[in-house]
C-alpha cells in the first residue's frame, strides 16, 4: 500500500514543477524594462574654421637701449620722452670741450709729423745723389732713409690719433639708430655717464611689430609650411582686453634651435601697426589656423560620453541605440568636431542615453530628467572648453 502511494506522487510533482516555471516566464516577460524615450539630432557636415591657441608676447623687431660710449657729464637732451623720433635725430648731448680740445691737438700733431716727413723726404734724397757721386759716406744716407721711415709711420700714427679724436668727438652725441618710439630717460641734464655702463634710454620700433610664441618642436615642420603657404586667415592676434587685432600677420622668423631643456621653439610672427595699437611687453592670444579645418562632421556636444580617456555616442537605428567610438576634433561653441566615426546623416541620440547600454531599445520622445545628465562634460573628461574659440578635447 505504501508503495502504491509513493508511485502516484511523482507525477503531482511534476505538475507542479511545471506550472511554477511557467509562471515565472510570465512574470520576468511583464517585468522586461520599456523602451528609452530619447531625443535625437542628424550629424552634419558643415565647414569648420577653427584655430589652435598660443600664449603671445607683443615684441618690437628692433630694439636697443642707449648707452654712452664716452665718458662725462650730459649737457643736452633733445627730444620729448614716449615720441616717436626718426633715425638720426640727436637724442642726447655729451660736454663735447675735451673731445674738441683732443681733436685740436690731433690735427696738430699730423701736422708736425706731415713736416717732419717732407723733410726727411728731402735729406733722403739728397743723400742719395751724394752717395751716387760718392761724396758722403754709406753710413750717412742709411741714417737718413732710416729717418724717413720714421716719420712715414708718425705720419700713420697722428692720422689715427685724429681718427680717434673725431670718433670719440661723435660718441659725444647719441642718435637715433633708427625710427622708433623712445622711453623715458634715465639720466638728467648734468648727470656723469661711464662708457657702456650707464643706460641712457631705451629705443624700439612699433610699425612693424612681433608677436612670439613657443611651440612644441612635434610642429616645427608645420610652421614651416605656413611660412612658405599663408593666408590671410592663418594668424588671428587676441588682445587682452578680447578684441581681434585687425591686421594681417606673416611669419617672421622661426628661431635657429631646439631648446634642450623644455624642446620648445619660438616663432615670430610679424604685423603692421599703424595705429600703433600693439606696443612692446603686450600680452595677447595668437589664434593659428588649424591644418585640419574645412568641411567636417559637427554634432551636438551633449551628445559624447566619455569611457576611459574614449569617447562614444548612441546612434538611433530603428528601436535599437547602438554604441558607437568616435574621434573628436575641436569644440566650436555648443557642437563638436568628429573627424573619425561618423558619417553625414548618421542620427545620435542628445539627452535620455545616461542609462542605455549597448543594443538598447528607445523610442522617440521627452526624455526624463536624470541627475547628473550631460554628456562628456558631466563625465568629468569631455572636450576642453577654453576661453573662446575653439579648441581640440583632449585625446
Amino acid at each position: 500500500m505504501k508503495a502504491i502511494y509513493t508511485l502516484s506522487a511523482l507525477p503531482l510533482a511534476l505538475l507542479l514543477w511545471t506550472g511554477c516555471k511557467n509562471k515565472d516566464n510570465k512574470d520576468a516577460a511583464s517585468a522586461a524594462p520599456p523602451p528609452t524615450p530619447v531625443s535625437v539630432a542628424e550629424a552634419k557636415i558643415v565647414n569648420a574654421t577653427y584655430y589652435d591657441q598660443y600664449q603671445a608676447n607683443v615684441v618690437a623687431l628692433s630694439s636697443v637701449e642707449l648707452r654712452a660710449q664716452v665718458a662725462g657729464f650730459i649737457t643736452g637732451i633733445f627730444f620729448k620722452e614716449g615720441e616717436v623720433v626718426p633715425k638720426g635725430k640727436l637724442l642726447y648731448e655729451i660736454d663735447r670741450r675735451t673731445f674738441e680740445a683732443a681733436l685740436q691737438q690731433a690735427r696738430a700733431t699730423l701736422a708736425s709729423a706731415q713736416a717732419n716727413l717732407v723733410r726727411a723726404q728731402k735729406d733722403a734724397e739728397r743723400y742719395s745723389f751724394l752717395l751716387k757721386q760718392d761724396a758722403v759716406a754709406r753710413q750717412t744716407y742709411d741714417q737718413a732713409v732710416a729717418t724717413l721711415a720714421t716719420a712715414q709711420a708718425q705720419v700713420q700714427s697722428g692720422r689715427a690719433g685724429v681718427t680717434t679724436a673725431q670718433t670719440n668727438l661723435s660718441y659725444s652725441q647719441i642718435r637715433a639708430p633708427f625710427t622708433g618710439r623712445i622711453g623715458i630717460s634715465q639720466v638728467r641734464l648734468g648727470a656723469q655717464v661711464t662708457p657702456g655702463t650707464t643706460l641712457l634710454n631705451t629705443i624700439s620700433s612699433e610699425n612693424p611689430i612681433g608677436a612670439d610664441i613657443t611651440i612644441n618642436e612635434q610642429t616645427v615642420d608645420r610652421f614651416y609650411d605656413l611660412q612658405k603657404n599663408t593666408t590671410d586667415t592663418t594668424f588671428r592676434l587676441k588682445l587682452s582686453s578680447g578684441s581681434m587685432y585687425n591686421q594681417v600677420g606673416r611669419i617672421y622668423a622661426i628661431d635657429r634651435g631646439v631648446n634642450s631643456l623644455t624642446g620648445t621653439v619660438k616663432v615670430r610672427v610679424k604685423f603692421a601697426n599703424p595705429q600703433d595699437s600693439l606696443r612692446d611687453g603686450m600680452s595677447a592670444v595668437l589664434n593659428v589656423l588649424n591644418n585640419e579645418s574645412g568641411k567636417r562632421v559637427q554634432i551636438p556636444f551633449k551628445a559624447v560620453t566619455e569611457q576611459m580617456g574614449e569617447y562614444f555616442v548612441f546612434l538611433a537605428q530603428d528601436t535599437i541605440a547602438k554604441q558607437q567610438k568616435i574621434t573628436l576634433g575641436p569644440r566650436i561653441n555648443d557642437q563638436v568636431v568628429v573627424m573619425k566615426g561618423l558619417e553625414q546623416g548618421q542620427k545620435v541620440i542628445t539627452d535620455g542615453f545616461q542609462r542605455l547600454r549597448d543594443g538598447g531599445k528607445i523610442t522617440l520622445g521627452a526624455p526624463q530628467a536624470t541627475a547628473g545628465a550631460g554628456g562628456a562634460g558631466a563625465q568629468g573628461g569631455g572636450a576642453n572648453s577654453g576661453k573662446g574659440g575653439a579648441e581640440k578635447p583632449k585625446q
